[in-house]
Formats: structure tokens, C-alpha cells, sequence
């Protein structure tokens, strides 16, 4: 299993033309607006400004593509979902825009599915995990925010969490992005969907 080394950013686009061509397997990240998406993706990577955090939700409406390892491995950042304030107009573009990534995306082998370990699972994100299930494309569900429960907190979440999310994922990850709980194992995670 590769050491995560270096990431650089590729391009944004927003259809398939303005992708970069396929090359390497390719690990997309999808979640609710304003649920920690971009700080998860800069503790993955250990850079602070990879991703641009923003307080405001909906901030992401483009599809980001970074190099890990000079191109060994691809992480791609989807815009959020479900933020009620983004105008009607971004909406209604998130949804063919995402699908077209996700359904036509040749090296696409897995997507991370970021969740608030405080919140129950939305329509949409139980939309997204059955939609990528019917599609065959595996989620690895990261559930993240850990550092904001107690350790007894964290067990009875994930307790009421696991029949709700096992049909998609056996085994969700528990990450904290400011305190780099669940790293290791995320990584291993994504390293082994991308068959490397």
C-alpha cells in the first residue's frame, strides 16, 4: 500500500469536457453542504489550503481534481448538496453535473460520503448511497466532527448509526478533522478501493 506523499491541484470543471483525461483511479468526496468535506480533504492530505474552507455553506460548485503522489491517485471534490440558500438556478445544476461525474467517470472507484456523526442521515444522503450502490460504485462512509462527542457520545452515535448505513458500508470511519482521528485508516481505505 502506497505512503500518501504529495497533492496538487489539477483543474475545476464542471462537465465531462473539462476533466482532465482519464489516468489514474480516481476517489471522489460527496456530503451535505457545510459538513466538513474541504477540512477532511486538507487533514487527508496534511495541507491547510488545498481545499478553500469557507463558513459560508455551498461555497464548492465546481468539481475539483487534485494529483496525490505525482498522479498516482486522483482525489476529486463534488460540490455539496442540500444547502436551502444556494440559489435555485446552482441547484438545479449540482444534480446532472454530479451524475454525469459519477455514472460516466471510467476511473471512478469509490466516493467518500462525509456525514455528521451529530446528525441523522438526510433523504439525500440516503439518496446518494443508494444511487451509488445501484450504480456499483463502492462508499466508503466517513462520519466526521468526532472531536465534538465525548468517547461515550461517539459508541452510542455509531450504535444508532450501523443498521441505518450497513447496507452501504460495514464499517464507517470516524474522523475528526482537527484532531486527525480516523486518518490512518481512512487512507488505507482509499488506497484499497484504488487497488493500489
Amino acid at each position: 500500500m502506497p505512503a500518501y506523499k504529495t497533492a496538487e491541484f489539477i483543474t475545476t470543471a464542471v462537465k465531462s469536457s473539462g476533466y482532465p483525461p482519464p489516468g489514474p483511479p480516481e476517489v471522489a468526496f460527496a456530503g451535505r453542504s457545510n459538513v466538513g468535506k474541504s477540512s477532511l480533504i486538507n487533514c487527508l492530505t496534511r495541507r491547510k489550503k488545498l481545499v478553500r474552507v469557507s463558513s459560508k455553506p455551498g461555497r464548492t460548485q465546481q468539481i475539483n481534481f487534485f494529483a496525490v503522489n505525482d498522479d498516482e491517485l486522483r482525489l476529486v471534490d463534488l460540490p455539496g448538496y442540500g444547502y436551502a440558500k444556494v440559489p435555485k438556478a446552482v441547484k438545479a445544476a449540482w444534480r446532472p453535473m454530479v451524475e454525469a461525474y459519477l455514472a460516466g467517470r471510467e476511473t471512478l472507484c469509490a466516493v467518500v460520503v462525509i456525514l455528521d456523526i451529530r446528525r441523522e442521515p438526510s433523504g439525500e444522503d440516503l439518496m446518494l448511497l443508494d444511487w451509488l450502490d445501484s450504480l456499483g460504485v463502492p462508499a466508503i462512509i466517513a462520519v466526521t466532527k468526532a472531536d465534538k462527542l465525548s468517547k461515550n457520545k461517539q459508541n452510542a452515535r455509531l450504535a444508532k448509526l450501523r443498521p441505518i448505513l450497513a447496507p452501504f458500508d460495514a464499517e464507517p470511519t470516524v474522523f475528526s478533522a482537527t484532531k486527525g482521528l480516523g486518518r490512518e485508516v481512512l487512507w488505507q481505505r482509499i488506497w484499497s478501493a484504488a487497488g493500489l
